[in-house]
C-alpha cells in the first residue's frame, strides 16, 4: 500500500483510487506536542468506538469495514497488526471546515466567553459560568489546520468558506448527530458536551469521514460530576495534561517531559472505560471479536 499521510495518531494508507485505510496508532499529543510515549490500546479505543456509532447512527459515512481479516489486501502480519485499529472507507473530497458543536460551556470557548467573548460565543447569552448547559447546542465551526490548532469561524466567515448552502446543510446534520449521541450518551451516565465532525464528499454525496464521537473528537463528562462553575473530569487524556501541567520547566513545546508508567496506566484505563460507558460492552470482548491481543 502506498502511505498517503500521517497524522498526531492516525497513519493514511492508498488501497487503490477510491478506497483508504485508516489506522489508528497509540500514539498520543497534549499542548499540540506528540509524547514519546504511547498509551496502549488507544487507538483501538478510538477505532472501536467510531465503528460503533457508524453503525448506530444512520447517517452517512465514509466506512466500509473494519474487520481486518476480510481485507485481502493485507498480509497476515499487517492483518494482526492493524487488528481493532483500522478502517477500510472511502476516499472523500474533505470539506476544508471542522464542525464543532457545543452543548456546555467549556474549554477554548468559556476562556472565549469569559474574556469578553468571540467567534464561538458570539451568540450566547451573558451570565453564563463555566461549564454551562446552553440553551441549546451552537455550531462553532473552524478551520482545519495541518498542524497546530485551528482556528474558530464567526457564522459569517463559514458560510463565506463553504457556501451558504452547504453551511446550513453542515450545521443541521452535525447539531441533529450530537443530539443524538448526548441522549445515548445521558442513558449510560455521561454528558456529551461537545465534540467536532467531518465531513467530505463521496461520489458528490456529502457524508462523515474520519472519526466518530471518540473521546478524542469529543469532550465526554460523568453525570454525577457534572457543577456548572467548576472543572469536570473527563473521560481522556486528562491524566497526562494534567500532570503536564504540574511541570513548571516545560515551555510546551518539543519535547515533553518523560510521563510515568503510572499516568500512562490511568491514561489508558480512562480511554478504555470510555468505551466501555459508551457502548455497554467489555473493551476486552471487541478485541477478542476483532481478533486482536
Amino acid at each position: 500500500m502506498e502511505h498517503v499521510g500521517s497524522g498526531k495518531v492516525r497513519e493514511i494508507f492508498r488501497v487503490s483510487n477510491d478506497q483508504l485505510l485508516i489506522v489508528a496508532s497509540d500514539r498520543i499529543s497534549a499542548f499540540d506536542v506528540v509524547l514519546s510515549e504511547e498509551i496502549p490500546y488507544k487507538g483501538q479505543v478510538l477505532t472501536a468506538v467510531s465503528l460503533y456509532w457508524f453503525s448506530m447512527l444512520d447517517t452517512p459515512n465514509h466506512l466500509i469495514s473494519g474487520d481486518t481479516s476480510a481485507m485481502d489486501f493485507l498480509t497476515q502480519d499487517q492483518q494482526r497488526a492493524f487488528a481493532g485499529r483500522a478502517m477500510l472507507v472511502h476516499t472523500a473530497e474533505v470539506v476544508p471546515m471542522e464542525c464543532v458543536v457545543r452543548g456546555y460551556l467549556y474549554g477554548s470557548s468559556w476562556k472565549e466567553y469569559a474574556a469578553g467573548g468571540g467567534p464561538t460565543t458570539e451568540h450566547l447569552p451573558e451570565g453564563l459560568e463555566m461549564a454551562s448547559r446552553l440553551p441549546h447546542p451552537i455550531f462553532t465551526p473552524a478551520t482545519k489546520a495541518a498542524s497546530g490548532h485551528d482556528e474558530s469561524l464567526t457564522e459569517a466567515g463559514a458560510r463565506n468558506l463553504v457556501g451558504d448552502d452547504l453551511y446550513e446543510e453542515l450545521r443541521s446534520r452535525s447539531i441533529a448527530i450530537y443530539l443524538k449521541g448526548a441522549e445515548h450518551a445521558a442513558e449510560r451516565g455521561l454528558i456529551l458536551a461537545d465534540t467536532k465532525f467531518e465531513f467530505g464528499r463521496v461520489n458528490g454525496e456529502i457524508v462523515l469521514i474520519d472519526e466518530l464521537l471518540t473521546p478524542d473528537s469529543s469532550r465526554y463528562w460523568p453525570r454525577d460530576a457534572w457543577t456548572p462553575g467548576a472543572p469536570i473530569p473527563s473521560f481522556d487524556k486528562q491524566p497526562i495534561r494534567d500532570w503536564l501541567e504540574g511541570q513548571h520547566g516545560w515551555r510546551k513545546t518539543p519535547p515533553a517531559p518523560t510521563v510515568p508508567e503510572e499516568i500512562i496506566r490511568r491514561t489508558s484505563d480512562r480511554y478504555i472505560e470510555a468505551y466501555e460507558r459508551i457502548t455497554s460492552s467489555q473493551f476486552t470482548k471487541y478485541l477478542t471479536r476483532m481478533g486482536a491481543s
